[in-house]
């Protein structure tokens, strides 16, 4: 993966790739121990047309969203992440978003979320009969755990995409991207448009 040019995330070439990759970023600018955060998805293009005042506002009212009115059109789609209000707390992340409906405008939504995480070869410590409080509790004291910002983008199409940083790499240069790294959270995400 290569860096850009100024230094900020690694260029992507697919535009879910580039969002998730662009959330991942703007995340990290707030540091870790943060909520959730979930995104609506619109198309860039179909924004400008539909809601020119917002594009303005977003500065995305000229043809390719850089403010450059000379500008050409964009190769390909491109997405616009719109942040959406904070996640109840208290409410299990499955829960909540088995409450979301998105309206026809919204092409995809994406979330940011942080957990630890253990190696896979940790999986045959995990002691038998834990619930999932006491589960929690003991990936929290493994001295192996890892803290990790999971960034989960879904198109209605069926596209997925994430970005995975561990917080002992926290650099954008050390970011993996990948369609099946957090499958669970996906699926979750993809159900919100069923």
């Amino acid at each position: 993966m290569s860096n850009s040019p100024t230094g900020g995330p690694p260029l992507a070439a697919d535009p879910l790739t580039r969002a998730v990759l662009e959330l991942d970023e703007y995340a990290s600018g707030f540091g870790w121990d943060r909520p959730p955060r979930l995104f609506a998805l619109v198309d860039t293009a179909q924004l400008r047309a539909q809601e020119p005042g917002l594009a303005r506002r977003l500065d995305l009212d000229t043809a390719d969203g850089s403010g450059d009115p000379g500008a050409g059109p964009p190769a390909q789609v491109s997405y616009t992440p719109i942040e959406q209000q904070e996640l109840p707390e208290g409410q299990p992340l499955d829960e909540f978003l088995g409450t979301i409906a998105w309206p026809d405008a919204v092409g995809g939504c994406a979330l940011t979320v942080e957990r630890l995480m253990l190696p896979p070869a940790a999986e045959a410590d995990v002691p038998d009969g834990l619930d999932e409080a006491g589960l929690t509790a003991w990936v929290a004291e493994h001295p192996r755990r890892e803290e990790v910002r999971m960034t989960v983008a879904v198109l209605r199409d069926g596209s997925r995409e994430a970005a995975l940083r561990l917080r002992s790499k926290d650099a954008p240069t050390e970011v993996l991207t990948g369609p099946d790294l957090v499958p669970g959270l996906a699926r979750a995400l993809a159900a919100t448009f069923d």
